[in-house]
C-alpha cells in the first residue's frame, strides 16, 4: 500500500532538534502543521527515528518522515528497533526515509553506496521493517529501481519536474514519488534568486546533485558562479501565489504523488522555524 502523505508536506531541518528545551516548540509546530492541512512533516538533515517520535506523539493524523536518515549514521538493527517501538506506540504514523548522503559529509564511511543501501535494506527486512514503510532518497536510475523493488517509493531531493517524469517512468504507477521542492514567497526575481542561491551553495559542491543536473541537460556553465538563472528557476518555486502553484503543479503533472515543500525565508537561519511562512504557504497551495 502506498504511504498516506497527502499532496503536500513540509520539509525543514529545524523540525529536528537535539535540544530538550525546544521540545515544546517542536510539538506545537507539528500540531499546527497538521491543522494547516499538510499531509506530511519531513525532518531534514540526517535525522533519525528518535527525532520523529516526539512529533508523531504530538499529532494524530499527519505522517512524520525522516528526510533522510543516513545509513552511515545508524546501524540497520538500531533503526529497526526504534521503528518497531514507534510503530507499536503509533501505528502507521511514521515513514522511514533513507539515504546514502554524500562522500563530503559521510567521510571515510562512504564506500560503495549502492551496495551499502542494499545491505541496509536487507538488514531492515530481517528485523521486520516492512518495505512499504520506507522510501529512498533516490536520484539515479539504479537507486530509483531499488526504491521500486525494495521500498514504498522515492523521495528525491533538489530535482526538477523533468527528473520527476523520469523517476515515474522507472518507478511505474504504484510506488510513492515525493520530491522535495524549495519555495520562496518572493515575487522580485533578483531577491528570489539571491535567496535561492544562498540555499543552493552547499549543493553545488556535491557530485550526487551536480551529476544529476548534468544528466538533465544542464551544463558546467549552469553550475558556475552560484548557479545560472536557468538552474535556479528549475530547482525552486518563487513568485506570485499563482506562479508558485503552477510550479508545484508541474511536479504533480510530471508524476509526483506528493511534493515536500521547503520554504526559504530571507534572513532566516536553517535553525529557525518559519511558522508564519508556513501559514502563508498553506493558503497558497490551497488556491
Amino acid at each position: 500500500m502506498k504511504p498516506s502523505v497527502g499532496r503536500y508536506g513540509i520539509w525543514h531541518t529545524a523540525l529536528r532538534s537535539e535540544d530538550p528545551a525546544r521540545a515544546g516548540e517542536l510539538a506545537e509546530t507539528a500540531a499546527e502543521l497538521e491543522e494547516l492541512g499538510y499531509g506530511a512533516i519531513w525532518l531534514g538533515g540526517s535525522s533519525g527515528v528518535e527525532h520523529a517520535a516526539p512529533l508523531v506523539a504530538a499529532t494524530s493524523t499527519i505522517t512524520v518522515a525522516t528526510g533522510i536518515l543516513s545509513i552511515w549514521s545508524y546501524e540497520a538493527e538500531e533503526t529497526a528497533a526504534r521503528f518497531t517501538d514507534l510503530e507499536a506506540a503509533h501505528p502507521g504514523r511514521f515513514l522511514l526515509g533513507l539515504g546514502v548522503s554524500h562522500a563530503a559529509i559521510a567521510g571515510e564511511r562512504y564506500r560503495r553506496p549502492y551496495a551499502a543501501m542494499v545491505q541496509y535494506l536487507e538488514g531492515l527486512d530481517k528485523a521486520g521493517v516492512p518495505a512499504d514503510r520506507r522510501v529512498l532518497a533516490a536520484l539515479g536510475p539504479r537507486m530509483l529501481e531499488l526504491s521500486r523493488d525494495h521500498a514504498a517509493g522515492a523521495h528525491p531531493y533538489l530535482v526538477t519536474p523533468e527528473h520527476t517524469a523520469q523517476a515515474r517512468a522507472i518507478l511505474g504507477e504504484g510506488p510513492l514519488l515525493a520530491p522535495e521542492l524549495k519555495v520562496i514567497l518572493e515575487a522580485d526575481p533578483d531577491r528570489a534568486r539571491a535567496i535561492a542561491r544562498g540555499a543552493l551553495a552547499l549543493y553545488l559542491s556535491l557530485p550526487n546533485y551536480t551529476n544529476t543536473w548534468l544528466r538533465l541537460g544542464f551544463t558546467d556553465d549552469d553550475l558556475a558562479h552560484g548557479g545560472s538563472d536557468r538552474l535556479v528557476d528549475a530547482l525552486t518555486a518563487w513568485g506570485t501565489p499563482e506562479r508558485i502553484r503552477r510550479r508545484i503543479a508541474d511536479f504533480h503533472s510530471a508524476g509526483a504523488d506528493h511534493v515536500a515543500l521547503q520554504l526559504l525565508v530571507e534572513g532566516q537561519s536553517r535553525a529557525e522555524l518559519p511558522r508564519a511562512g508556513w501559514r502563508q504557504l498553506a493558503e497558497v497551495v490551497a488556491g
